[in-house]
C-alpha cells in the first residue's frame, strides 16, 4: 500500500484525531488557551504572592506544581521501560530497520552539532558572566556530579529493582535494549511478552493522558511558583544568559529546523509546527520530554510518519535527543562559569563541549533539569563544579525553552528521515492541524511493515 492511498484505518485516525471532549479538557476552550491562561495566571499569581507576601499562596503554587511534575515522574520508569523494548521489537516490522535507525542516530548528532555550534557562537558574542555582580562565592558544588566513569560504568545496573526505584532513566534504557534485542532474537517465543508489553504501555499512555490534560492547572503552579521564589531581582542578574538560551533555543528551533524540513526533508516548516504544536507548547510547561513522549510520538505520527518508525524514534530522541539541555545549555553554561571563575576556555575546550554534547547527551535521560549534563561538562573541562550552583536558582525557567525544543526536535528528525527515506505519508503531513491531541490509538495487533528502498 503506497503511502498517499486512503484507508478505513486512516480514516479512523482522523476521526480519532478530533477533538472528543472527553478526560480533563473543559468543554468548548482549546486545549492551548488553557494553557496559555495558566501561564498568564501564574504571572500574576506569582507576583500577587510575592509583591504582597503570601504564604498561603506562596505554598498553594509549589504544592500544585510540585504534584503535577510528580504525577509526569510517576510513569517515567516503567513508561521508558516499555517504550523502548516495544519500540526495539517493532523494528522488525521495518524493512530496512538498521538503516532506518542508523540514519535517525546520525541526524540526532548533525544538529546537536549545530546547536552547540549556536551556543558557543552566542556566548562568545555577548559573554553572559560579564557584568552579573556574582562571585564563586556564590555557587556551590551540586550533591551529585557526572563524570565519564559514572556515565559509562552507570549505564549497567547492579539490579533490576534499583533503577526504577531511583528513576535512573539511563539504566532503564539499557534494560530495555537488551529485553528488546532479546526479544527479537527469540522470535515466536516472545510474542507472549511483547503482547503484555504492548498493552502495558497502552495502559501507561492512558493513565498519562489523564496527567497531561492537567497541565493547565500545572502550569499555573510552575510558573506561579517560579515567580513567586525567584522574583524579577534575581533574574536580572541573569538577564544575559537567561537571553542567551532562550535566543539559541528560538533559532534552532525556529531557524535551524525549519531549514532543514525546507531543504533536505523538503517538506513546509509552517506546517510541522502546525502539527507538532501540541507536543512543543506541553514540553515548555511540564519540562519533561518523557512526560510529553506519548503527544510527540502522536504528533509525529500524524504529521506522516509510520507508526513503526515513530514508535522507535521518538522513544530513542526522548532519552538521548536534547538539542535544548544537552548542546545550548552546557555550552553557554560553560562559558558562563568560565567567566565568573575567570578561566580562561581555549579552542580546544570548545571541541570538548562539543563532543560532550553529541556523545554524552543521554546523560540528560529526558528528565525535568539538565543538571547531570552540565556537570558532565564541567568536569571533562575542568572548571569548579561550584558553578552549577550559580544557575540552579533559574534552572526551571531555562528548562521550559530547553524542553521545548528538545521536544521540537525529537517530532522533526523522525519527520526528516521518514521525508528522505520516502515512506513520509505528504497527504497526512500536509492535512496535520493544531487541535489538541487525543487520546493514543490501540495498536493494531498486526500492523504492515513499513516499506522503505533499498
Amino acid at each position: 500500500m503506497s503511502a498517499n492511498s486512503a484507508s478505513p484505518e486512516t480514516e479512523a485516525e482522523a476521526e480519532a484525531e478530533k477533538p472528543s471532549g472527553s478526560g480533563f479538557r473543559i468543554p468548548g476552550i482549546p486545549f492551548w488557551v488553557q494553557i496559555v491562561a495558566g501561564l498568564v495566571l501564574g504571572v500574576l499569581l506569582g507576583w500577587l504572592t510575592r509583591s504582597q507576601d503570601i504564604d498561603w499562596l506562596y505554598t498553594t503554587l509549589d504544592k500544585v506544581g510540585h504534584i503535577f511534575v510528580q504525577l509526569l515522574k510517576l510513569a517515567v520508569a516503567p513508561l521508558v521501560f516499555f517504550a523502548i523494548m516495544v519500540s526495539i521489537t517493532n523494528l522488525r516490522k521495518v524493512n530496512n530497520a538498521a538503516r532506518l535507525a542508523g540514519r535517525t542516530l546520525l541526524w540526532f548528532m548533525i544538529t546537536s552539532l549545530i546547536a552547540v555550534a549556536i551556543g558557543l557562537a552566542i556566548g562568545l558574542i555577548t559573554n553572559p558572566g560579564s557584568g552579573t555582580g556574582l562571585t564563586p562565592k556564590d555557587g556551590a558544588k551540586p550533591e551529585h556530579a557526572g563524570s565519564w566513569l559514572d556515565f559509562l560504568t552507570g549505564i549497567i545496573p547492579t539490579d533490576v529493582i534499583t533503577p526504577f526505584t531511583e528513576l535512573n532513566v539511563l539504566q532503564i534504557v539499557f534494560m530495555a535494549a537488551v529485553a528488546g534485542i532479546a526479544a527479537l532474537q527469540l522470535g515466536e517465543k516472545a510474542k507472549p511478552i511483547l503482547t503484555l508489553s504492548e498493552s502495558v504501555l497502552a495502559l501507561l499512555q492512558k493513565a498519562l493522558w489523564w496527567v497531561i490534560r492537567l497541565a493547565p492547572i500545572g502550569t499555573v503552579g510552575l510558573i506561579g511558583y517560579a515567580i513567586a521564589d525567584y522574583g524579577w531581582d534575581l533574574l536580572g542578574k541573569y538577564a544575559t544568559f537567561t537571553a542567551d538560551v532562550y535566543i539559541g533555543c528560538a533559532i534552532v528551533m525556529f531557524g535551524v529546523y525549519p531549514l532543514l524540513l525546507a531543504t533536505v526533508a523538503k517538506v513546509s516548516p509552517l506546517q510541522f509546527f502546525k502539527g507538532a504544536w501540541p507536543a512543543i507548547q506541553l514540553g515548555f510547561v511540564s519540562r519533561s520530554s518523557v512526560g510529553t513522549m506519548p503527544v510527540t510520538q502522536k504528533v509525529t505520527e500524524r504529521l506522516g510518519v509510520p507508526k513503526e518508525y515513530a514508535s522507535f524514534a521518538v522513544p530513542f530522541g526522548a532519552t538521548t535527543k536534547m538539542d535544548g539541555c544537552a548542546a545550548i545549555y552546557p555550552a553557554l553554561a560553560a562559558i558562563f562559569i568560565a567567566q565568573i571563575f575567570d578561566v580562561q576556555l581555549g579552542i580546544g575546550d570548545y571541541i570538548l563541549i562539543a563532543f560532550v554534547s553529541v556523545i554524552g547527551s543521554a546523560a540528560t535521560a529526558g528528565l525535568t533539569g539538565a543538571t547531570v549534563m552540565l556537570t558532565l561538562t564541567l568536569s571533562t573541562l575542568g572548571l569548579p563544579l561550584e558553578g552549577v550552583g550559580l544557575l540552579l536558582a533559574i534552572d526551571p525557567i531555562l528548562d521550559m525553552m530547553r524542553t521545548a525544543t528538545n521536544v521540537a526536535g525529537q517530532a522533526m528528525v523522525p519527520v526528516l528521515v521518514a521525508a528522505r527515506e520516502k515512506i513520509l505519508d505528504h497527504d497526512a503531513y500536509n492535512s496535520a492541524s493544531a487541535s489538541p491531541v487525543d487520546e493514543p490509538e490501540v495498536r493494531d495487533a498486526e500492523p504492515k511493515a513499513v516499506p522503505v528502498p533499498a
